[in-house]
């Protein structure tokens, strides 16, 4: 137990109850409780395995590498689309929680024996990600903002490559792009 999430499970909110039994379960785990991004996170010599977070409908716990366990008992969720690796088991009670306590127990050491092995997610490539046609003429437009843009992390490319893409209507991709084109060519990203 890690004083310095205490705070987290102390707290008042919705899933306290289902929050202090996924604890004790991952204690059980013998990985290193932290706390990131705000939540608690367990680790194995410093690399996340899972962590716990809330929702409006549900709790979750997450798997940083779920995409490579084996969902036997079809539990896992992918978030949306775009979540490449992480896959989570969601709960929306303390009684669904203690129903499946073993078989929680044996996701959790799934994904402790998956971060021991070093495997990787492969990850889709940047070039692989959908490029909006309304950036693709802005970028041969002005070769500025194609060179501001090819010098970006592929983290901060894919970033904004998601944010045109995730509007449905031209009208809408095309102001999200003249709304960042300052800031692209500032050599900022999308969260700077």
């Amino acid at each position: 137990m890690n004083p310095k999430v205490d705070w987290f499970f102390e707290k008042d909110g919705k899933w306290q109850s289902c929050f202090a039994e996924l604890r004790e379960l991952a204690l059980d785990s013998g990985l290193t409780e932290e706390l990131k991004w705000g939540h608690p996170c367990y680790t194995l010599k410093g690399k996340n395995v899972f962590l716990m977070h809330g929702f409006n409908d549900y709790c979750a716990l997450l798997f940083h590498k779920g995409a490579l366990l084996a969902d036997d008992h079809k539990l896992l969720v992918q978030q949306t689309a775009n979540v490449q690796g992480a896959r989570q088991i969601r709960f929306t009670s303390l009684k669904q929680i203690e129903n499946l306590a073993p078989v929680i127990r044996s996701y959790m050491q799934q994904a402790i024996r998956v971060e021991q092995s070093g495997k990787q997610v492969v990850l889709k490539k940047t070039t692989e990600f959908a490029m909006p046609d309304e950036f693709a003429t802005a970028l041969k437009q002005m070769p500025e903002l194609k060179k501001a843009f090819q010098a970006f992390t592929p983290g901060r490319q894919r970033g904004y490559l998601l944010h045109f893409a995730g509007a449905k209507q031209a009208k809408t991709r095309e102001a999200r792009i003249e709304k960042h084109m300052d800031r692209i060519l500032a050599g900022k990203g999308l969260d700077d």
